[in-house]
């Protein structure tokens, strides 16, 4: 199974029409791909958080309308990375009625599956004051070309929270996908987490960060595929990059029958 993995680079200068379109152009160049992964909140700007208003979107707006006729012209599922949604019908227990989404669309540019972030960013600051905290955990069976694979959803700073994954993972989880906007100042760490996930799982990681400087913050970048040994299959550098990386879903059985570290579990 062939995926890509789309690390994109803006600045602030940039606007939302001009980025979207050549966002749509990478994806449609990634024709033969199975997945499609790109980043967290690049339509808005991870650190941005002053244009997030003038750049929310529901989850069928216009960026994902957009992606959708891209999926559809390269055939692949497209994990569209995550954009800030305001449903319109929603305010949420903190009454902001904003989200940090991810949406997932299959080859014919429908809808397959949403994930709202469980673990919002700033410490009381950032993401807390201005988003809703989602409350569902996603694991889904991915459609064709890229069906045997069971997905489980996440979003950046989710990587610090191991429960999450081994949540996913009793729900038959194989595939951790993880859609970011973390910075450079603290990437060792996002490295470092990615291969924790993939081992302590026994599952893969395709981990998509951002590249580029915005709102004064320098993304980091170093997206990678790790298989479920723990071994990165592909990295990429700290500019904009495209990771094309084979994976057999049929590893993750093979390793966690020959290795059965899950079954030891005594919690």
């Amino acid at each position: 199974m062939k995926v890509a993995v789309i690390q994109l680079s803006y600045g602030d200068k940039e606007s939302l029409a001009g980025r979207t379109a050549r966002v749509v152009e990478l994806v449609r160049a990634q024709r033969g791909h199975d997945l499609v992964v790109l980043p967290e909140l690049w339509s808005a700007g991870g650190f941005d958080y002053r244009a997030w208003p003038e750049r929310e979107q529901r989850v069928d707006g216009e960026v994902t309308a957009a992606l959708a006729e891209a999926a559809r012209e390269t055939g692949c599922v497209l994990h569209t990375g995550s954009l800030v949604e305001r449903p319109g019908d929603e305010t949420g227990p903190d009454g902001h009625g904003v989200w940090n989404t991810s949406v997932v669309l299959d080859p014919s540019g429908e809808i397959c599956a949403t994930y709202r972030k469980i673990h919002r960013f700033g410490f009381g600051n950032g993401e807390p004051r201005l988003m809703e905290a989602g409350t569902e955990l996603v694991v889904v069976d991915l459609p064709a070309p890229a069906d045997g694979l069971r997905v489980g959803l996440s979003t950046c700073y989710d990587l610090r929270f191991p429960e999450l994954y081994r949540a996913q993972v009793d729900r038959g989880a194989q595939v951790f996908v993880v859609p970011a906007a973390w910075p450079a100042a603290r990437v060792e760490h996002w490295r470092v987490l990615a291969r924790a996930r993939a081992i302590e799982n026994q599952a893969y990681v395709i981990a998509g960060n951002t590249a580029g400087t915005h709102a004064g913050t320098p993304m980091g970048g170093f997206s990678a595929v790790v298989d479920p040994r723990g071994e990165v299959l592909a990295e990429a550098g700290t500019d904009e990059e495209v990771l094309s990386v084979e994976i057999d879903p049929e590893a993750v059985l093979s390793w966690r029958e020959s290795f059965p570290v899950l079954a030891d579990r005594r919690l």
